[in-house]
């Protein structure tokens, strides 16, 4: 049977291939702290599964409203205006089954065949994988040591071209915990308007932060017109396998996703809906807990890997991930997981930007950080 040619173009994760590989060598008896998932080793908050529960319990499981519930978009709006100023209403709201099709619904709704959309690298491997199975031509703008791992606005400018169409952003960066300044986001918001573009936003680790604050894009004069916030429930609320994402857009891009939604998934799962709702709320100051403890998981794994003298780490500013330079990153991942039992990612995964750095989830490794830096200082010895 012939394949579509959109589907021939798309890619896989290199996190999910270092896992399958990581689970074979579990299945023969090895020991492996897992660091190649994004993954937060947390449980939402107790109300949250509870809401859930009731909500099954009381029969709403049936089909909704298309673009979410109304209370979960209400929520939303409000959450988003008081947490990053974004000047909202629940009717720029849209819900989907999980963040990654929040984004690609998005990426359908504004791309053509022949576009350039620009994104960053080192970066989420999706973004070109999507831009090339849409017919379009993914455009890296880098990310490096030398300008702090920020985007070089003048880099950025060159690459500008009559058939530019879309700008991504990803703040806080993965894999690099980086958090945009606001002076780049400005410079990044002044290039987008001059001209024309579309900015998809992606802010999944957007309440992930340490000393660095977060900004949105979407937040600066005359932005929201033109920006496509992405984000969901799986980083911040430990919701990763409820799978719910949702986007935050200009009227008419609004209309072009709730199309996209009837056409495809109809509806997200009303009482995971519900249970969000409760998840917003967070009375008990569940996220705000989880992110002190990834703050001291960065302390410990990515001061301990800076110490080490194969390694170079500075602590991220966001997310939950120690982006680290290594001399041959490839060997040195193969070792750490076949002789070592550290499951890390090759930083070629996220683009030929990585080539030389290795990606460490600290996320769910949950007191076996200090047994993975002991198993790297073994099987690494200089």
């Amino acid at each position: 049977m012939r394949l579509a040619q959109r589907v021939q173009e798309l890619r896989g994760e290199g996190a999910l291939a270092v896992f399958a590989r990581a689970r074979e060598l579990e299945s023969q008896g090895r020991s492996i702290i897992h660091m190649e998932l994004g993954e937060p080793d947390f449980h939402p908050a107790p109300q949250v599964v509870e809401a859930g529960r009731r909500a099954l319990a009381e029969g709403r499981d049936r089909y909704c409203a298309s673009r979410g519930l109304p209370a979960l978009r209400e929520a939303l709006a409000a959450y988003l205006q008081s947490s990053r100023g974004l000047a909202c209403t629940a009717g720029n709201v849209v819900v989907a089954s999980g963040c990654k099709l929040a984004l690609y619904l998005a990426m359908q709704a504004l791309i053509e065949p022949g576009d350039e959309v620009l994104y960053p690298e080192p970066g989420f491997p999706i973004y070109p994988s999507v831009t090339h199975s849409l017919g379009a031509r993914p455009v890296a703008y880098r990310l490096r040591e030398a300008h702090a791992l920020q985007p070089d606005l003048d880099e950025v400018a060159r690459l500008l071209t009559p058939r530019t169409r879309v700008l991504i952003v990803c703040s806080p960066n993965n894999p690099t915990g980086t958090v945009y300044s606001r002076g780049v986001l400005q410079g990044l918001a002044e290039l987008a308007a001059r001209h024309d573009l579309a900015v998809i936003s992606d802010e999944i680790y957007a309440r992930i932060v340490y000393e660095t604050p977060f900004s949105s894009i979407a937040a600066l004069p005359g932005m929201a017109a033109r920006t496509v916030v992405i984000d969901g429930f799986s980083k911040a609320f430990a919701m990763t396998g409820w799978r719910l994402g949702y986007a935050v857009a200009p009227p008419e891009v609004v209309e072009a996703l709730d199309r996209l939604v009837m056409n495809s998934f109809t509806c997200a799962a009303e009482f995971i809906q519900i249970a969000a709702v409760e998840a917003l709320r967070d009375p008990g100051g569940h996220t705000a807990a989880m992110v002190a403890e990834f703050a001291r998981r960065r302390a410990l794994f990515a001061g301990g890997l800076d110490a080490h003298p194969a390694f170079r780490c500075p602590a991220p500013q966001g997310a939950f991930y120690a982006w680290a330079h290594v001399e041959r990153a490839e060997e040195v991942q193969r070792r750490l997981l076949e002789e070592g039992g550290v499951a890390a990612i090759h930083g070629r995964a996220f683009g030929p930007e990585g080539e030389d750095f290795l990606r460490f989830s600290f996320a769910g490794a949950s007191g076996q950080l200090e047994e993975a830096l002991r198993r790297i200082r073994a099987t690494i010895v200089l």
